[in-house]
């Protein structure tokens, strides 16, 4: 028996999948990082199930090659009335997997909580007289993700605390640490990097969440100070509280190595930088690297190499492809075909995980291209695997069969009156 490509349904399978990507890109765009992720990443997949159930069934509406005439004839309604199910199915997988990928093991700790120390001593008039770090301090501020906490202390012979740890999710929070920001100005005196790394750590302390989700240091200064090393960072390193630090104009300066010997300690990063200018960029990104986890974007946290975290992203690609399939069977009415549906999604999900674990990179335009890539595997493979049929024939549903059965024998029995004609 000759067997062919439904290629009316894969046509408008691909279609339906550009849709959803378009809504699907907006929807990340918008929202990511305003909404809880868990939430964004379901209705991504809800809008793949949308696009793509959509084509299935315009597809079968055009020409009924699935389940046959009878199906769009009596019960294409019900197609419909299910199709919303596909949808909260999907919305509810991509949401599971989403909470199970964000999910921390092996120590793993997201780092939530930033807190910023900035060297506000006299020198700083002379590398910073437009007060350039505190304008780049604002703007880190107002990046920030509502899931963020932010202190902010300056020093120069003492410390001074200016906002203790503030959740930025708080009706005005994020205004209330940008107005105490705009309070601050150089004061005259030196450099007292020691109180500032034990201030910072009593910042930490004294905020229970960030100690259990995680706080990072952005440290920033232009000068030398004394510092023991060892002695003063073992609460750091003992915790995992990694220190980024920023040497403004220092150059080669013996100011520049203890930074570096500060980041290096607590498996931070050094940023040596010459012109004020530059501090904005530098900020941005050292809070670019605290990391992300979701299924639809780079890992850029500590689980960037991690194997178990790999496998889990993959594994939850396959098993929402897998339900995705059988959702589209269930519009169908149809054992046979969400049997189909389910086993084309399984693999369509599996190498659309491939593809995004492996093609990932944090460019934005290169990683819109590869969620492109993926809808379109799960979108051409579901359907291949579904709309190859017998030449000629299609498969009837398991009520068309039905219906057809009764015709049939309906018109085999002698005698009996055909209710449809006219004269008898």
């Amino acid at each position: 028996m000759q067997r062919k490509i439904n290629l009316l349904l894969l046509l408008f399978s691909l279609i339906g999948g550009v849709a959803a990507f378009l809504l699907g890109e907006w929807l990340l765009g918008r929202w990511l990082g305003e909404l809880p992720s868990i939430l964004i990443v379901g209705l991504y997949f809800a809008l793949v199930a949308l696009g793509i159930g959509l084509g299935c069934l315009l597809a079968e509406i055009v020409s009924p090659r699935l389940n046959g005439a009878s199906w769009k004839q009596r019960y294409l309604g019900l197609s419909w009335k299910l199709l919303p199910l596909t949808l909260v199915m999907a919305l509810a997988a991509g949401a599971l997997m989403e909470f199970v990928y964000e999910l921390n093991f092996g120590g793993v700790k997201p780092v939530k909580a930033v807190v910023m120390a900035i060297d506000d001593s006299g020198s700083m008039m002379e590398n910073d007289p437009d007060n350039r770090r505190y304008v780049a301090a604002k703007d880190l501020v107002a990046q920030m993700d509502e899931d963020n906490q932010v202190a902010v202390l300056t020093f120069s012979d003492d410390t001074t605390l200016v906002q203790p740890l503030t959740k930025l999710s708080g009706s005005g929070n994020r205004a209330e640490v940008l107005a105490a920001i705009d309070q601050l100005e150089t004061n005259t005196g030196g450099t007292n990097i020691s109180a500032a790394a034990a201030e910072a750590l009593k910042v930490i302390d004294g905020n229970g969440s960030a100690s259990t989700q995680g706080a990072m240091v952005i440290m920033l200064s232009d000068g030398v100070s004394v510092f023991d090393t060892q002695r003063e960072l073992q609460p750091y390193v003992e915790r995992g509280i990694v220190v980024n630090t920023i040497g403004l104009g220092l150059g080669g300066q013996p100011g520049s190595n203890l930074l570096q010997d500060i980041a290096r300690e607590t498996g931070g990063q050094y940023y040596d930088v010459t012109d004020a200018d530059r501090l904005g960029d530098v900020f941005q990104q050292i809070y670019d690297a605290l990391g992300d986890r979701t299924l639809l974007t780079e890992r850029t946290d500590e689980t960037v190499d991690s194997p178990y975290y790999a496998a889990v992203h993959i594994l939850a690609l396959l098993l929402i492809g897998a339900l995705l399939g059988v959702g589209l069977g269930i519009i169908f009415d149809n054992r046979h075909l969400a049997r189909s549906f389910g086993v084309g999604g399984g693999v369509a999900g599996l190498i659309a995980g491939l593809i995004l674990e492996y093609g990932l990179s944090g460019d934005s335009f290169q990683d819109a291209l590869i969620r492109l890539s993926a809808i379109l595997v799960l979108a051409a493979v579901i359907a291949l695997f579904t709309g190859i049929i017998p030449v000629g024939e299609g498969r009837l549903s398991r009520r068309g069969r039905r219906d057809s059965a009764a015709a049939a024998a309906q018109t085999q029995v002698p005698g009996r009156r055909n209710r449809s004609s006219k004269g008898f």
